[in-house]
Order: C-alpha cells, then structure tokens, then sequence
C-alpha cells in the first residue's frame, strides 16, 4: 500500500468505476463517492474480485451541493490525515438544442458539469498543496469539438477546459499539478442514463426532427459497434495544447475510443497515480 490518498466522484458505473479500481490496485486508499450509494455493489464486487475491496471507501457525495463537498473532503483528511489526487469523475449527458431547451435545463446541466468540479476542487486544493498533488479532471472530447444536440454539455465541458487550463500553471506554482483527460466515446452506462425518450423527442424537435432522428441512428449504431468490437479506434495520446502558460494543464486520452477504453482508464489510472499494482 501507498499510504496515499485519491478522492474520485462518479464511481457507481462506467469510467469512474475503473479509475476507482484502477487506483486501489496501484495501492492508493481510495475514496470512491456516488450520489447514491445503494447503487454501489457493482463496484464493491468488482474490488472484490480484483482483490482490493479494503482500499475502496465508498461514501455519498453530489458535487452540486457545496456544502456536501466541503463536508466530504474534511471526513477524508480525518479518516486518512491526507488527500494526495483528486479525480473530477461525476457528470451527466443531455440531448437538447437551443429552441427546445429552457435555461434551466442548461443551468443544471451546467451544475453537475461544470459547478460540481469547481466544488470539489476548491475544496481539496489546500490539502492537494499539503500534499503536493494532483488535481484530475475528466472532461470529454466534447471539450473540444462542439457536438449538434450536445450543446449544454459540451459548454459545460469546454468551460471545463478553459477554467482549469487558466488554473494550471498558476496551481503549478504551488507544488498542485492539473491534469485532463479527454475521452472519445465510450460504451458505458452514461449514454442510458441520459435516459431520452427518442419518439417523443424527434417529435418534440420540430424542424430539427429529421436531424435528431439522424444523429440518434448514428449514435446508437457507433454505440453497437462499440460493443461488438472492443479494439475499434484506439485512443491517441497526444500532446498538451499549445500554450502560453510555463505550466499548462496535461491532456490524456485523447480521442475516440471503443469499450477497450474503459479498462484503458484502470491503466491510465495507474500511470496517474502510481504505486505498486496488487497481484
């Protein structure tokens, strides 16, 4: 064991999950928080499994709530005295366009992904400085390219990207490192648990019908062929972004992925957070 410390958000399903295992298995004590923890068996088993269920702490934490956030991380430094990575992890889709969405149906989508992680990294950067750590963030390729039906989410992730690539190198200053990662998509449970009615939202498109009736057919065909093949479009590792900035954030994982990329981010966990892999 590594005697260290990561605190990761969305662990009930899908990439957080893995990062969770992936952390545990590198020997981080490792803080796996949900909204809801009656849906944590899946990650439980799987520690389990892998043999590292007495370094996964599954706790409840919603990053949209402020004061949760605070709570949270101070139940942290006095479980373990200590929080060396933090992995800004939870996040929800949402199909809308302009003329069908309310501003509200924005703001929320706003909250999760993009409030939630300035929440929870405010609140672990004094502790991340103690320790001089790492603050990690998943992002999306949606924080690079816009995406027609993704407008809301993919705002959220590029204000995502623009905040924390300005944070870095002033965070850099103090010993924090800032990294993001940057996933094509992946065939999880975050594409279900957007959970569209598509009858009823083609219907409800208006013009825009015909165009969400097409992007929905694509989708759902790349999220079948996903599945049926695990080594389509590897990720490619690129560099960081041009920057002015003498310590810019880091990019992982960019690019298009299939299912592969999921165990791909117990790895790239691993090399994040290092420390000795269990057998």
């Amino acid at each position: 064991m590594s005697g260290q410390t990561v605190l990761i958000t969305g662990t009930s399903t899908g990439i957080g999950l893995e990062i969770a295992l992936g952390c545990a298995r590198a020997g981080w004590r490792t803080v796996a928080t949900m909204r809801d923890v009656a849906r944590a068996d899946r990650l439980r088993d799987a520690a389990a499994t892998a043999g590292v269920a007495d370094l996964i702490d599954v706790r409840p934490l919603d990053v949209t709530d402020p004061d949760a956030v605070t709570g949270c991380v101070e139940d942290v430094i006095g479980a373990y005295g200590r929080l060396d990575a933090v992995v800004n992890n939870a996040g929800a889709g949402h199909v809308g366009t302009l003329e069908q969405d309310s501003v509200d149906d924005v703001r929320a989508v706003m909250e999760v992904n993009f409030f939630g992680v300035l929440h929870v990294s405010r609140a672990a950067l004094p502790h991340l400085r103690t320790s001089r750590g790492r603050l990690v963030t998943v992002s999306s390729v949606g924080g690079i390219v816009g995406q027609p039906f993704n407008e809301a989410y993919c705002a959220a992730k590029f204000a995502v990207e623009g905040y924390l690539e300005s944070l870095a190198p002033l965070a850099a200053t103090t010993g924090v490192r800032v990294t993001l990662v940057e996933p094509g998509a992946v065939a999880s449970e975050f594409v279900t648990n957007i959970a569209i009615d598509a009858d009823v939202a083609i219907a409800a498109a208006g013009v825009y019908g015909p165009a969400l009736r097409a992007y929905l057919a694509r989708t759902g065909q790349a999220g079948g062929d996903r599945r049926r093949r695990p080594d389509v479009a590897p990720v490619r590792r690129g560099p960081p972004h041009t920057s002015s900035c003498p310590t810019p954030a880091d990019h992982r994982l960019r690019g298009w992925a299939g299912l592969g990329e999921i165990p791909q981010c117990r790895t790239a966990a691993s090399r994040l957070l290092p420390g000795q892999p269990r057998a």
